[in-house]
């Protein structure tokens, strides 16, 4: 990763340029299933899936691991400049590399999700890091999601979905992914080696959820309100709520929303 700028904190848009293939972007809240639908679309079109969001939580796990203060934009700046920062598309989605080790697991833990959330905020940053965003798609043939890619990195993209929810539904996704396999009976030798506590009951389960929905709409009010880049759809983005959807609804349909446009 290249030498931050400092002295800009803008992300003056790309000359719009005529692509051999074109660029699907696709932007929307956390919990949202943003990385689902891009592996799956990749997958699709035989295009390259390159998640973004795992750039700002590789880099919230290095500022993490050396104990950063998540509001203090310079040394953020400063840590940036010292990191390498490598995303290697694969079928099922990314392997990220953080100074050459890999932390494709680690960045999707809750502490990480949260601070990259926290360090996304900060407008230098983020102007640096749509510029590194830029070099890793402008060639186009690409599937790019995260909160700003139709906005800020790529306005010009020649598709655009903004993939929404209801919070609740959202947060209800979210648990549901952190949580343990209750159906599944453990073995005798799992328990043993485990030592885990005994399962939740009903309550800890409802408070469990209502946890990570407030955090959902912490991170909704933060991605939503930032100076710089606020999470929004694009003016010619096309829309797309899963809230009353399954999930091959809502894959089917962003394929349709894909062919209509690339037929354009």
């Amino acid at each position: 990763m290249t030498q931050p700028h400092e002295e800009s904190g803008s992300t003056s848009q790309p000359e719009t340029k005529k692509r051999g293939r074109p660029i699907i972007a696709i932007d929307g809240p956390a919990g949202a299933g943003k990385s689902t639908l891009a592996a799956h679309l990749a997958r699709r079109f035989g295009f390259l899936n390159l998640e973004t969001g795992a750039m700002y939580r590789a880099l919230a796990l290095k500022a993490i691991e050396n104990d950063y203060d998540f509001d203090d934009e310079a040394p953020l700046m400063a840590l940036a400049a010292q990191t390498r920062i490598t995303l290697e598309p694969q079928v099922d989605g990314n392997r990220v590399l953080l100074d050459g080790m890999d932390v494709s697991r680690r960045i999707r833990e809750t502490d990480v999700t949260s601070a990259a959330s926290k360090v996304s905020v900060h407008p230098h940053l983020r102007a640096w890091m749509v510029q590194q965003q830029r070099t890793l798609g402008e060639a186009g043939g690409v599937v790019m999601e995260g909160r700003d890619i139709g906005t800020a990195v790529f306005p010009d993209a020649e598709v655009k979905i903004f993939l929404d929810a209801a919070p609740e539904v959202r947060g209800s996704r979210r648990y549901r992914q952190a949580a343990p396999r209750s159906h599944v009976e453990p073995t005798r030798e799992q328990n043993s080696a485990r030592q885990s506590p005994d399962p939740m009951t009903a309550e800890q389960q409802r408070l469990a959820e209502e946890i990570i929905l407030r955090e959902l709409k912490d991170r909704d009010y933060r991605d939503r309100n930032r100076a710089e880049s606020p999470l929004r759809p694009a003016a010619d983005a096309v829309v797309l709520d899963s809230t009353a959807m399954t999930l091959d609804e809502v894959l089917g349909r962003a394929e349709e929303i894909v062919r209509s446009h690339l037929k354009a």
